[in-house]
């Protein structure tokens, strides 16, 4: 599950009871990613409004389409399946997993551009250019949209490293996923076996 220690349902108490209760709500389970925060829940809470802040603006298949590709680039197996996932409810799973497997799918050429700079900036964003601004705004994006797909990315890389430098592991709930989606989405910590 994690390299720290956490804190068990049964045991928990105010703001990490709280926190838990939504994310049982929400998810039908206890997700991994919730326990770890059980030492911090108020950062938990401020990530959680900012990731809403970020995501406020954006269409939600852009949203869930530079998180996958943010996810993905940063090796991170728990937010590339979520967001996989996600993406699945709104593109459907077949497609979804067309596009994971390298097609096309059914994303334009303005997604693809949008998915190829969300990966660069999610591990090289020193190496962004006006060059790669240009590219976004040629298929159409405003500065306004350029500046949330890098807010998303950035979000996501906060998460992710919080995730992965305590050694979290992705729900086993995501082993019900379909093999096309989950063997080219395990990039870094595998799932959970419970």
């Amino acid at each position: 599950m994690s390299y720290i220690e956490t804190i068990d349902p049964e045991r928990a108490e105010g703001e990490v009871r709280e926190m838990y209760q939504r994310q049982q709500a929400h998810f039908g389970y206890l997700p991994n990613y919730a326990r770890v925060f059980c030492h911090r829940p108020e950062v938990m809470n401020r990530w959680a409004a900012l990731i809403a802040a970020i995501r406020r603006p954006m269409d939600a298949r852009r949203y869930e389409l530079a998180t996958l590709a943010a996810a993905r680039a940063l090796g991170n197996t728990y937010c590339s399946l979520a967001h996989a996932k996600a993406l699945s409810e709104l593109l459907g799973m077949d497609e979804t997993q067309a596009m994971v497997a390298g097609g096309a799918g059914p994303l334009d050429e303005a997604e693809r551009s949008m998915m190829a700079f969300a990966a660069k900036v999610a591990c090289r964003a020193q190496e962004v250019g006006a060059e790669d601004i240009d590219a976004l705004r040629a298929h159409g994006f405003g500065d306004d949209e350029i500046f949330d797909i890098v807010a998303v990315v950035a979000g996501r890389a906060f998460f992710t490293r919080i995730l992965d430098g305590l050694g979290t592991e992705a729900d086993a709930a995501f082993r019900e996923l379909p093999p096309g989606l989950v063997a080219p989405l395990s990039v870094g910590r595998p799932i959970a076996s419970t």
